[in-house]
């Protein structure tokens, strides 16, 4: 890894580009705010593929990655910012087919069932079910976990296994911050319930990021030369830490009002001081993703 004293505030990504040959780019947050697409993102991340770098997109969204692509082209999000895309569904539908003789109970709205087409699933209840799928609220600009406890109850009194389609606690979805997977899944886990998570900031989703830029570039990508870019220290920056990858955080994300963020110039030396604070700690941080 970069060795740096302290997170770097950098101005935009020219300034890092050389060091690195892959960037592993989140999407919600630093390519789009859930309503329209940030076009200066997508302008740098072709910029940095038109140098010769490579770009795969990993997203804690609970799809497969073709349905992030298709919803990126509704946004306004240009193919040529990205070479492929890694979500955290995908590895999702890679626990299902695993067990794919058992019965599974899903938690989530109807807009992620996409992770099972093309599968032979057998749905079930709670009671029924061997293990549980969780890729977010039924209704997340309404519900609370709180409306989800007695469902979780009645898992942890029969041991079951979730699956966590999406390890994000919030998510901004224009001006509102909402509730994702993530909230219900660390509920439970707090009542000592077993969860897998598909996605940032466990080890496996970046396993399979390198792995599909290693199938482009036709060699492998030396963990020294990738930066995870990314708007939420628990996840993005975390992820890369654990990881053992440099990182470049996006300050005008999931974080943005915690900060005190609003229109106009960032303020460096506060964003400085409370990047440093954190419990880990990015290589770089910048106001919003651009060249």
């Amino acid at each position: 890894m970069t060795a740096l004293t302290r997170p770097a505030h950098v101005e935009g990504l020219h300034a890092l580009a050389d060091r690195y040959d892959l960037v592993l780019c989140d999407v919600w947050g630093v390519l789009h705010n859930g309503v329209k697409a940030y076009e200066a993102a997508s302008d740098a991340l072709t910029r940095f593929r038109a140098g010769g770098g490579r770009v795969v997109l990993v997203s804690n969204a609970p799809r497969p990655g073709a349905s992030v692509g298709t919803q990126l082209d509704g946004f306004g999000v240009p193919r040529t910012a990205y070479d492929a895309i890694v979500t955290s569904g995908d590895l999702t539908r890679l626990a299902i087919e695993e067990r794919i003789d058992r019965v599974v109970h899903h938690i989530g709205p109807p807009r992620d069932m996409p992770i099972y087409n093309g599968l032979d699933v057998r749905f079930g209840s709670v009671e029924e079910a061997d293990y549980v799928v969780c890729s977010g609220f039924d209704n997340d600009e309404e519900e609370t976990v709180e409306d989800y406890r007695h469902q979780l109850e009645a898992m942890l009194r029969r041991d079951l296994l979730m699956v966590c389609a999406n390890p994000d606690l919030i998510v901004e979805r224009g001006h509102m911050i909402l509730p994702c997977a993530g909230t219900i899944a660390l509920a439970y886990e707090e009542m000592g319930g077993k969860v897998f998570y598909a996605g940032k900031p466990h080890g496996p989703v970046y396993d399979r990021a390198l792995s599909v830029a290693a199938e482009l570039s036709g060699r492998a990508v030396p963990k020294d030369r990738v930066l995870a870019v990314g708007d939420a220290i628990r996840t993005d920056i975390a992820g890369a830490v654990g990881y053992g990858i440099d990182s470049l955080m996006i300050a005008r994300g999931i974080h943005a009002e915690e900060l005190g963020l609003h229109k106009g110039d960032l303020v460096s030396d506060h964003v400085q001081d409370w990047v440093d604070r954190q419990p880990v700690q990015p290589t770089a941080f910048m106001e919003v993703l651009a060249w």
